[in-house]
């Protein structure tokens, strides 16, 4: 088959039996019809499209080793600085065309699914590990073009280092109740899956941090309607299909989700490990995962905040406060934040080298700065747009109103100093759908935790970085006592 186009894709996806509640109702007829969910399936299959389109196929393709069909270039396995340069590109294109407001981009877990399979040699001649599954679902995966949304986050029940399930019967967290000739059964919830059941497939991972025991320690894969999963939907954040009310809602709401295993069959094929929490922490720690997804999301990062600078100055310009030095100052910032990112981006390109499976992994240390970095200035840039826009952002009326008798008020009262009042209304709504909506608070409450806590994701860069030749330069200064 090989890389998809959109309509593949949406078809795909509307003939799965996938089971998902929105508001208590169980979701009836074509998911790509629902209100909830036609704007971002509309605006993934535009991703999709892109495969095809001449001007951008080679950059969005390679060919498959197996069938040698055009497959979609995230799945790429890099084996050189070259590879890791062209998946920058195809990132790039996606990203651009959301202007990096989905967190969830094909290219995300196309790029875990890829790592997984490039590292599965960890997992070779250990009990219960099966690393021949995460290469077939990789081959699967590239061969099909399939879509991914993963959970590893469990239920926020009692958070204490010491907490831990009493009832194996009815768990909360999910974890392997049983296990027979076809499978391994799951029972229990997992949080978080971005764009649940919007997708072929569901990637379930352990997170050996918080592992009680070995019924937790398990990863596989399996399709989104295997019977006794379900999607449980918070409420939807699309303010109605309005571009002009809701410029970004209206397209890229992803939806988050709960998911709860029903006594569900994992078969042998699709299981990764299982039972084994020494294995599972292994992987988790060594794998390219990290690599990776950070690579990609840096990536998006940037062409965020590249479209988040270009609004502030729509703004300034619009209402006309260039001049203010307070104003010059919060732009600054924004750019300081964008070239940084982009010089974080660099360096990881530039420093990458082959793993010893031959895989060309970015350097971790410049992508875990910027995962340290960002979740502390995206928020401040959403106050600076805030700021900007100030109490231009409160009063804003509705498209409709622009096409009532009021419409000349509207004109006279609501223009700015360089634009009408429909344009500077449908800037400030922009302004306004970024960082004031339930969508806006949203994205700013995920990119704050997109990678997990950012206090660990500190002790992490803080345990990792190679520090002790600072401290020998600071003791050959001080002429200090060497102790081995």
């Amino acid at each position: 088959m090989g890389a998809i186009n959109g309509a593949e894709f949406l078809n795909r996806i509307n003939s799965l039996k996938t089971e998902i509640w929105l508001d208590g109702k169980k979701i009836q007829g074509k998911i790509s019809e629902h209100p909830a969910f036609k704007g971002i399936l509309q605006t993934k299959a535009s991703l999709y499209d892109m495969q095809h389109d001449p001007a951008l196929k080679d950059e969005m393709t390679f060919l498959s080793p197996k069938t040698g069909a055009p497959v979609g270039l995230s799945f790429l396995q890099p084996k050189t600085n070259e590879d890791l340069i062209k998946r920058r590109k195809v990132s790039e294109q996606w990203a651009r065309k959301t202007r990096g407001f989905m967190g969830r981009s094909p290219d995300y877990l196309n790029s875990a699914v890829m790592s997984f399979a490039s590292s599965s040699p960890l997992l070779r001649g250990k009990v219960n590990c099966f690393p021949e599954n995460i290469r077939s679902l990789h081959e699967m995966a590239m061969e099909k073009d399939l879509s991914f949304t993963h959970t590893f986050v469990t239920p926020q029940v009692n958070r204490s280092n010491t907490y831990s399930e009493s009832s194996e019967e009815e768990p909360i967290v999910a974890r392997v109740i049983d296990r027979n000739e076809e499978g391994i059964i799951i029972k229990g919830a997992r949080l978080l899956a971005t764009q649940g059941g919007l997708t072929d497939e569901v990637l379930v991972t352990s997170t050996p941090n918080f592992l009680l025991d070995e019924n937790e320690a398990f990863a596989f894969s399996i399709p989104s309607d295997t019977k006794g999963l379900k999607f449980i939907c918070r409420e939807s954040f699309v303010g109605r299909e309005s571009l002009f009310n809701h410029p970004l809602s209206s397209r890229f709401e992803e939806m988050d989700t709960i998911l709860v295993f029903d006594n569900v069959l994992v078969p042998w094929n699709r299981v990764f490990y299982y039972d084994n929490g020494v294995a599972a922490a292994e992987f988790s720690f060594q794998n390219s995962f990290h690599a990776f997804t950070a690579h990609q999301s840096l990536i998006r990062r940037i062409v965020k905040t590249e479209f988040i600078l270009g609004l502030a100055e729509l703004l300034v310009q619009t209402i006309n406060v260039s001049e203010y030095q307070h104003i010059q100052d919060k732009l600054s910032e924004i750019i300081i934040g964008l070239e940084t990112m982009k010089a974080l981006l660099e360096k990881a390109e530039k420093d990458a080298a082959l793993d010893k499976w031959g895989t060309m992994r970015p350097s971790v240390v410049p992508l875990e700065v910027a995962n340290n970095i960002f979740p502390k200035i995206y928020p401040r840039f959403t106050e600076i747009i805030q700021l900007i826009g100030a109490s231009g952002l409160v009063g804003l009326p509705t498209e409709n109103a622009f096409h009532s008798s009021i419409r000349s008020d509207i004109d006279q009262y609501l223009q700015a100093a360089t634009k009408n009042a429909e344009d500077r209304v449908k800037i400030f709504r922009l302004a306004w759908d970024l960082t004031m909506s339930p969508f806006g608070t949203r994205q700013t409450q995920f990119e704050r935790y997109f990678f997990g806590d950012p206090i660990r994701l500190s002790s992490r860069l803080y345990k990792a970085y190679p520090l002790t030749d600072y401290v020998k330069e600071v003791g050959g200064f001080l002429d200090l006592e060497t102790h081995e």
